[in-house]
């Protein structure tokens, strides 16, 4: 018999050198004749060279020349046809080829469990390990990690513990290979305790096993465990492979400790891993998510050959903080460098695009993933909505998303945050329907997202459905979340459900208090806001200066002074006046408290004035009637270089109103579009309504409301009616009164204006008139309320009340200070009240005023020549404005009250208004 020392001729038709030297290895042992399987038994060899390096093709074509030669059948070539076989994820050949074999031994049973495994298809896997245990093949240690891992993989603890069981009555429960995989599978189940037991029990123990048990911990959030883990290594002599320092930078990745995450650089430095991709790569995800980008770049340009994860690393540092030309600028480099971005560097990119809003570039990169065919993956799709959506292209946005075969959740809440960023509040609620349609998950930012547009349109019902979703999802406990239900609450003008919500969450953060408190404060419940400000210390949760800035809004709109005051001296306690928000919420707080010394105090403390500070401080000056002292800074501010704003030169206009200054009005108005370009708008066009109002000059006045480039508000014709009504014109009354009526029809202030301009021109008809008509559209008056602080508690009074605990002691004081004025030339102004009474009646009804008995509480509670802070919700009537007058000589003190208007500092007899109001 001839043996072929080279070649063999049934393999010269293979075109393929490649394929030809795989067979070198056996060309020797096989004959170049056909074999007598009778007389002859065939020698051969294993074919371990031909595993890794043979395609589908190659191996198929192995398969028949084999079989030609009758030998296919044989264990020892069939188990690596296989192996060979499942590689390629073709199991249904590898099965078929396992059928053939006549006697399958423990490697052919274990290829073809292993092939099973490798291909997903676990519960074959667990068939054939049944069969195998019929068949009474004995199983080995390579046997049991397979199925180990494919309890694992089919998350099947019942089925990994029964191998585990099956392991320990063979005895092999601690074989190194079979407990490596048995630590890895409780660790996958999150059983910490098994795993760990495991290890310690193991008489011997390989890298593979540290690594497991680590990985276990970092895949568990056991920073520490893992971090003791390490150490431990170290201790015994153990040299960590690539893995293992992988693991362990990931992990300080994720837990955020920066500090470990340099020392185990440095061992990786010290063993010479500092070369190894995988670690590398490691590495620079773990400076770039630090934001240490300097470093990240230098282990970068030290690598001879970055790959395509490598340049992801750095390209989606630099957007995630946000170094955008630095990101772009890497993108250009990889190019030159002739590697092909994938799609996860595409949607980096993209990201940065949205965050420039480089619609341009985005559209280009667009292009590109439509040339690739990358347009449809998930993570390329997704950026595409979110960079469309961001940048105002909405219908780029949902044509990108209806191009996408599949969506998953980032993709979802890429559209939904996008219609709701761009204010389209209707398609956002749609878009949402269609998502839970999808039966796609929601996170917290799905919940965020719907929740700003509920409160948008202010839909109470869908902010309930949500809040119910938000409950049965187990999200109440989020505080993105729980911010969102509270400010849609708010908005909604449901301030009792927020704060519900707000105790029922029972989540002590420092967001979900500020959230709370500002939703309080902007809906006038500033004693609620205060109690839960309160409620925040003693549960030790530091406030920020987000929570000052909205306790100290509370204060303002409650005229709580001394509360304010508390709140400053937290604001020093805790290192925040340096911090100009809350300074510019003191100046504001002080100011609308009455005290413009204090307010002038804080302004002068803000460390960083910009245009919001000095507007704030002008418009308080401007309030205080201090007009000349208001334009005086305004000059200072401009020649320091600051430029204004609309809202500066509203403060502006508004102190030339209330001070008379009608000619510098005129400039300063003329002055807004042509030295400073700011146009004016409806409230500039207001004040100086007002202005030319106040000074007399009707026509002036009526003239300025008409030649306006746009239709007037109802500011403007308020400001027409008050002017009328400040000099008697009840013609221009009517037709201010009938405009104002046109565009607030379900405000009392218009006809009660108009009632007190009749009344005052005596003309009685016209006030009864106007009452029945008030009856008849069930228009009611907004009934007058004041508010005075004492002893840190906020005290409410309205007109004739007899609620109070001290009412007795109030209507004495009133009585007496009545007598006082009295003497003094004091005569009621009787024609300001509108009832059909004797003029007794009306006398009594005037000084049982809201504002009256709170300064009179004021009097009797607090001490001897201290200020007394009233607020009012409308405007301080006449006579009260003369009676406080009065008051404020008898008793020496300054009274300061807050209307809807402007302050009045009533002192000696005199007012800061002159009477100008």
């Amino acid at each position: 018999m001839k043996v072929c020392r080279l070649a063999f001729s049934p393999l010269s038709h293979f075109k393929r050198r490649s394929f030809a030297s795989h067979f070198s290895s056996i060309a020797l042992s096989l004959p170049d004749e056909p074999i007598d399987n009778s007389n002859l038994k065939p020698r051969f060899t294993p074919l371990p060279s031909l595993s890794p390096n043979l395609d589908l093709r190659l191996t198929t074509q192995l398969h028949g020349y084999l079989t030609k030669l009758g030998i296919s059948n044989t264990p020892p070539h069939c188990n690596q046809l296989i192996t060979l076989y499942s590689k390629h994820h073709v199991p249904l050949h590898a099965r078929n080829l396992f059928d053939e074999i006549t006697e399958p031994d423990i490697i052919s049973f274990t290829s073809l469990i292993s092939c099973y495994t490798q291909n997903h298809l676990h519960r074959d896997a667990f068939f054939s390990f049944r069969f195998m245990r019929d068949q009474s093949v004995r199983f080995n240690h390579f046997t049991l990690p397979t199925l180990v891992k494919s309890s694992t993989a089919s998350t099947d603890l019942l089925m990994g513990t029964q191998i585990h069981a099956i392991a320990t009555v063979a005895g092999l429960d601690l074989n190194v290979y079979v407990a490596n995989s048995l630590i890895t599978m409780y660790a996958g189940f999150g059983l910490l305790n098994l795993s760990r037991r495991l290890f310690d029990d193991m008489p011997e123990r390989n890298i593979i096993s540290w690594n497991g048990l680590l990985a276990g911990y970092v895949g568990n959030g056991k920073f520490e465990e893992a971090i003791n883990l390490f150490r431990d290594m170290i201790i015994e002599g153990l040299k960590p492979n690539e893995h293992g320092f992988s693991c362990l930078i990931n992990a300080c990745t994720d837990f955020g400790d920066l500090e470990s995450g340099l020392a185990i650089h440095g061992f990786i430095i010290q063993l010479g891993y500092d070369s190894d991709p995988y670690t590398v790569n490691s590495l620079l995800n773990m400076y770039a998510k630090f934001g240490d980008l300097c470093a990240a770049e230098i282990i970068f340009e030290n690598l001879a050959k970055p790959d395509i994860i490598s340049w992801n690393v750095m390209i989606a540092g630099c957007v995630l903080h946000e170094q955008t030309s630095r990101a772009l600028q890497l993108l250009k480099n990889m190019r030159i460098c002739g590697i092909i971005p994938n799609f996860l560097t595409l949607s980096s990119i993209l990201k940065a695009c949205a965050g420039y809003g480089d619609v341009y570039l985005g559209r280009q990169i667009h292009c590109y993933l439509i040339k690739t065919d990358l347009s449809l993956n998930l993570y390329a799709g997704s950026g595409l909505v979110d960079l469309y959506a961001k940048s105002g292209h909405f219908e780029d946005s949902i044509q990108a998303f209806d191009s996408m075969e599949d969506r998953d959740l980032i993709t979802w809440n890429a559209l939904i945050s996008g219609c709701s960023h761009n204010d389209k509040h209707e398609e956002t609620l749609s878009y949402f329907c269609k998502m839970r349609e999808d039966n796609c998950d929601i996170n917290r930012t799905t919940l965020s997202a719907i929740l700003k547009s509920t409160a948008a349109l202010e839909a109470i019902i869908n902010t309930k459905v949500i809040h119910s979703l938000a409950m049965k999802l187990g999200f109440l406990t989020d505080p993105h979340v729980v911010n969102g239900l509270i400010n849609s609450y708010g908005k909604c003008n449901v301030l009792k459900d927020a704060a519900q919500n707000f105790d029922e969450c029972l989540i002590d953060d420092v967001m979900a208090f500020t959230s709370m408190i500002s939703t309080l404060s902007q809906g006038g419940q500033g004693e609620e806001a205060i109690r839960i400000f309160l409620n925040m210390l003693r549960k030790n949760v530091r406030p920020d200066t987000f929570v000052f800035s909205s306790l100290l809004d509370a204060c303002s709109s409650l005229s709580a002074y001394e509360q304010g005051r508390i709140i400053h001296a937290l604001v020093v306690k805790t290192c925040f006046m340096d911090d100009t928000f809350v300074g510019n919420a003191l100046l504001d707080m002080y100011a609308k408290c009455g005290s413009i010394e204090e307010a002038t105090s804080a302004f002068d403390y803000v460390p960083e004035k910009g245009v919001v500070s000095w507007s704030a401080m002008i418009g308080a000056l401007a309030q205080h009637g201090q007009g000349k002292t208001a334009l005086e800074l305004f000059q200072k501010m401009v020649h320091q270089g600051i430029m204004p704003n609309h809202v500066t030169m509203t403060s502006v206009l508004y102190a030339c109103s209330h001070t008379g200054l009608v000619d510098e009005g005129k400039k300063y108005f003329e002055s807004m579009r042509e030295t400073y370009g700011i146009e004016q708008t409806q409230e500039h066009y207001a004040c100086m309504v007002d202005l030319l109002g106040r000074a007399g000059k009707l026509s002036e006045s009526k003239e300025l409301v008409n030649k306006m480039p746009f239709k007037a508000n109802a500011k403007i014709w308020g400001s027409l009616l008050g002017a009328a009504r400040l000099h008697g014109d009840p013609l221009l009354g009517e037709l201010a009164a009938q405009q104002l009526s046109y565009v607030e029809p379900d405000k009392s202030g218009s006809h009660i204006l108009l009632a007190n301009l009749y009344a005052s021109s005596g003309m009685w008809d016209s006030v009864s008139h106007t009452r029945q008509l008030m009856r008849k559209w069930g228009i009611k008056k907004e009934p007058a309320m004041s508010w005075i602080e004492t002893k840190n508690e906020v005290h409410t009074f309205i007109v004739g009340d007899r609620s109070h605990a001290r009412s007795r002691e109030i209507y004495a004081k009133l009585e007496e200070l009545g007598e006082e004025m009295a003497k003094m030339g004091y005569v009621p102004m009787v024609e300001e009240v509108l009832h059909d009474l004797g003029r007794k009646e009306k006398e009594e009804l005037l000084s049982q005023h809201s504002e009256r008995l709170a300064v009179a509480f004021g009097l009797i509670s607090t001490p001897e020549g201290s200020p007394i802070r009233v607020k009012k919700n409308i405007r301080i009537c006449k006579d009260c404005h003369v009676a406080l007058k009065f008051i404020s000589k008898i008793v020496s003190r300054e009274i300061i009250v807050r209307d809807v208007s402007r302050f009045h500092h009533f002192r000696d007899g005199n007012c800061s208004c002159n009477d100008y109001w």
